[in-house]
């Protein structure tokens, strides 16, 4: 409901913008060209501008995939949202031949860590009592660690920061609509937000949150964590076993460092 209102208006897409030149560059750094590539997301219109030859699935519970019939799968910025993150990764990973590649990007870490703040602090002054307003994000070792999990190989989780300059809370909240990424999960309040916890979260993120570089405006930040992985394959390049080093790490450091 959220992604079809921010459809109707004019959709804020700088963090899939963000996301996909990051994606662009991980593929031009392996060297092999891909055929069959779908990408699951819930944002089609923009991803399937980006990737017209590819398969465009619905990020629902069960993926609309065949197993073994694509060299690539993108998981593109809706994984935050899924019920089950290890099964869409399972899903996923069945779905591609021996030696494709799976490639997720989702928001964790300390994304909107300022507005979590602000509002749990604001609510806690006024009210006494708090209700899940921003939805928990994953850390990027938990996150990587659910690659192998999903069995998929030479795994690989890398993460990059963006921080946004906003005029105030109000403007950050418009754009988050915008996104289609407002408050959606099961355990939200149901009834309208009292203004005077609004006000005291403006008040709290203006004070305790400024830009730097303008402290009469606010700074969100956005953690968008990239998890990329192999479907096994027998011609494979393999980690090597713990224990098969040929010299103890620290020796080798040392060596590094004596002069010529």
């Amino acid at each position: 409901m959220h992604r079809a209102r921010a459809r109707r208006g004019q959709p804020a897409d700088f963090l899939h913008r963000i996301a996909l030149t990051e994606v662009q560059d991980r593929l031009a750094e392996v060297n092999r060209r891909f055929s069959d590539i779908a990408i699951v997301t819930g944002m089609p219109e923009f991803w399937a501008d980006a990737f017209p030859q590819a398969r465009i699935v619905a990020d629902r519970e069960r993926l609309a995939l065949e197993p073994a019939s694509f060299d690539l799968v993108i998981h593109a910025m809706s994984l935050h949202w899924a019920d089950d993150p290890v099964g869409q990764m399972v899903q996923s990973a069945r779905a591609l031949r021996p030696d494709g590649l799976f490639i997720a990007v989702l928001p964790g870490g300390r994304t909107l860590h300022e507005l979590r703040d602000s509002l749990t602090r604001a609510e806690a002054e006024v009210v006494s009592g708090l209700s899940p307003r921003v939805l928990p994000m994953g850390e990027i070792r938990d996150l990587g660690g659910l690659l192998a999990r999903a069995g998929l190989a030479l795994t690989v989780a890398d993460q990059m920061t963006q921080q946004v300059s906003y005029r105030d809370l109000f403007h950050l909240a418009q754009d988050l609509r915008a996104m289609g990424e407002t408050n959606a999960l099961a355990a939200r309040a149901r009834a309208m937000t009292r203004r005077e916890i609004i006000m005291r979260a403006a008040r709290i993120y203006q004070a305790d949150h400024p830009d730097p570089a303008d402290p009469a405006r606010v700074v969100a930040t956005f953690d968008l964590v990239f998890l990329t992985g192999w479907a096994p394959a027998e011609n494979q390049q393999k980690p090597l076993q713990p224990g098969s080093a040929i010299m103890p790490l620290a020796e080798a450091l040392a060596s590094k460092r004596k002069p010529n």
